[in-house]
């Protein structure tokens, strides 16, 4: 049995940020990977340009994590968009902020970003272990399974970083829920967070597959959301639809809004305007600029088309969508659920295993993208390395 000083489970982002931590503070880490590489999840959403945060104001940015933010509240203080900023662009990684807010690297891609952490940590002299994946306990130690067979490591501290459910070919499987729960953790059940809908499509969609929905407003529960929609083969996706995953996963309708610029009473004017020898598609067109994405969604949820303009505006303005339910968990973007805070001291440390330490998709919380996702990865990453190092130099003390 192996007895490393500090003990990481995991590489994705919550991961590396906490072996940085804990090998800040002098510490020899050890970090474990189920794949045969790190930082997948990372790698693939770097693939249509990284979002590392967003800039805006703390309490703006705050509100995005819902009912989690007061848990969240000193981890981002301690490390938001700000400090995710600096902390890329010191490696030599140059960032540029969009018109929304978002902030990418001006490569658009994760790989520099994780060649020079990756590098900056074996200069720490973390050590990396690949397609080592944890297999819960044996007696106190952690058992894996490793190409050299079952291997049992006990270090004085350690820190979980295993991602949510979705995206298990990535390494997010959700398997670690198993071996917590039987330690007395306490578990949120997990469920799909910035995912998309299912949608029936009739046979006339298919020519649209693939087609941007925009300009967009879409509404579920209490929000309205101004965004771009893609119609799939599979049904809806896009940053306009993620933000309402709670309120659609609690059964609140969806709703979406055409003509986000013109309010109901001026639809109903140009609508009722006559249209000659226009057919009711190209009334429709001209007199909204509907583009055939939209008009074929109208039709797809609201044929027969009424022939009153008040009632055709109604329809526009509010068109209801029939849907089949969010996509499965595991095409999520992220997942909801995992460890409750409850189960949490102030330091991410598991209340049931001392000396165990949480961060990342693991706890109970979501966001939308955006960026708010990465920098709550990092900060609650950072955040447990520091508390486990702490709890490491208190345990050494008291040996001495």
């Amino acid at each position: 049995m192996e007895r490393p000083e500090a003990l990481v489970v995991g590489a994705g982002p919550a991961g590396l940020m906490a072996a940085e931590e804990l090998a800040r503070a002098g510490a020899r880490v050890v970090v474990a990977e189920a794949k045969p590489s790190v930082a997948r999840k990372l790698l693939m959403a770097g693939k249509s340009g990284l979002n590392l945060t967003k800039e805006e104001g703390a309490e703006a940015f705050l509100s995005a994590y819902g009912a989690a933010a007061p848990h969240l509240r000193p981890m981002l203080a301690a490390f938001g968009p700000a400090e995710v900023m600096a902390w890329a662009e010191g490696p030599g990684q140059p960032l540029f902020t969009g018109s929304s807010g978002r902030v990418f690297p001006q490569a658009m891609k994760a790989s520099p970003l994780l060649r020079a952490w990756l590098s900056r940590l074996a200069d720490q002299g973390v050590e990396f272990r690949t397609r080592w994946r944890w297999q819960g306990w044996a007696g106190e130690a952690l058992r894996f399974a490793t190409p050299e067979g079952e291997r049992s490591l006990a270090p004085g501290v350690a820190v979980l970083a295993l991602g949510g459910a979705s995206w298990a070919r990535l390494g997010s499987d959700g398997a670690w829920a198993r071996w917590l729960a039987g330690c007395g953790v306490p578990l949120a059940p997990f469920a799909p967070s910035n995912a998309a809908l299912s949608v029936d499509w009739s046979a006339h969609m298919a020519r649209h597959f693939g087609a941007p929905v925009k300009p967009l407003a879409l509404m579920a529960g209490k929000r309205r959301v101004r965004g771009e929609a893609v119609i799939s083969a599979r049904g809806l996706e896009g940053g306009g639809l993620y933000p309402l995953t709670p309120a659609l996963r609690n059964g609140a309708p969806l709703t979406l809004d055409l003509v986000p610029d013109l309010d109901g009473e001026t639809v109903a004017d140009r609508l009722a305007r006559p249209r000659g020898r226009l057919s009711r598609a190209n009334h429709l067109r001209r007199a909204l600029r509907l583009d055939p994405a939209r008009l074929a969604l109208l039709n797809e949820f609201a044929r027969p088309l009424p022939d009153d303009p008040k009632a055709l505006a109604r329809l526009v303005k509010a068109l209801p969508v029939l849907h089949a339910g969010l996509r499965p968990m595991d095409e999520a973007i992220s997942t909801a659920g995992g460890v409750r805070w409850s189960g949490l001291t102030k330091g991410l440390e598991l209340r049931a295993l001392p000396g165990i330490f949480a961060a990342g998709e693991m706890l109970d919380w979501e966001a939308p993208t955006g960026g708010y996702l990465l920098t709550a990865c990092l900060a609650t990453g950072r955040w447990a390395g520091q508390a486990a190092a702490a709890h490491l130099h208190s345990a050494g003390a008291e040996g001495t």
